[in-house]
């Protein structure tokens, strides 16, 4: 992928466990690759389509002396997701801190910490049965939408589907959406658990009827065997409420287990 480099910009900083390191200050290197597409911008010679590494650099120097922090890894975390945030274009970034006057009370060039953060394609699929079905979902993906390090990028249409399982309940509202997320996989199941208590959902009946549901479905390619959340959803290639709105918005996307379109999986389901 294309890049623009900026290595060991010279920054004077106050980060440091020590409390000198906090009011004498010290000097850092900073090195940074920024990672997007530059095809346009070489074509049309435009500032405005590439990042100004100039502006660039100025952000980095704001960023990082915005707070001051016991830990580098702390500043380099909070580097990576301003810059993020802030360039539109940007899909992954690589931020390096170096300390060359660390006081270790050793002799050493430097010691640094180094991160590689981005952006990671998730699609979520969301259900209701209790209450205001449609205004729980829409309250939902609004709460992600206004969550840090999330943006909500596509979103289905609407399908009233027949409850599985504990058949004794009502229909519910089914669709899926789209996000760009900085979050792991972990950190945004906690989020979407955190989201399910904030609009009252309750864990009482195992497929019972709920205020909101929210799972992941994709997230970018990945697949994991981690007991605390399974990628890709291990059932929804046999739920059509779960492929038909992933069809509305990902009809190409495919399964990296099974190797199929999505359009090609909900077929199946509907025959």
């Amino acid at each position: 992928m294309d890049r623009i480099r900026i290595k060991d910009l010279q920054i004077y900083g106050y980060h440091g466990v020590n409390v000198q390191e906090k009011e004498m200050g010290q000097m850092f290197l900073i090195s940074t690759d920024v990672f997007f597409d530059m095809r346009k911008a070489g074509l049309n010679d435009n500032i405005n389509e590439t990042v100004n590494y100039a502006q660039l650099c100025l952000d980095i120097e704001k960023e990082f002396n915005k707070k001051k922090h016991d830990l580098i890894e702390t500043a380099a975390e909070r580097l990576a997701e301003s810059i993020l945030e802030k360039y539109d274009v940007v899909e992954k970034i690589t931020i390096e801190i170096k300390k060359p006057w660390a006081p270790i009370g050793k002799s050493l060039n430097y010691a640094s910490v180094r991160i590689e953060r981005g952006w990671h394609t998730v699609y979520i699929a969301v259900g209701s049965n209790m209450g205001d079905k449609e205004n729980n979902i829409i309250s939902a993906i609004d709460i992600i939408r206004n969550s840090y390090g999330c943006s909500v990028t596509k979103v289905s249409k609407l399908y009233e589907t027949k409850p599985v399982g504990f058949v004794d309940q009502d229909d519910f509202l089914n669709g899926a959406f789209e996000i760009k997320t900085m979050l792991t996989p972990v950190e945004l199941m906690n989020r979407l658990l955190s989201i399910e208590k904030e609009l009252k959902r309750e864990r009482t009946i195992k497929w019972g009827p709920r205020t909101i549901d929210l799972d992941i479905v994709f997230y970018d390619s990945l697949i994991t065997w981690d007991e605390k959340i399974i990628l890709p959803h291990p059932r929804m290639h046999e739920r059509l409420f779960v492929l038909k709105p992933l069809c509305d918005i990902a009809p190409y996307y495919v399964h990296p287990l099974l190797n199929k379109r999505l359009a090609e999986l909900c077929k199946e389901q509907e025959t």
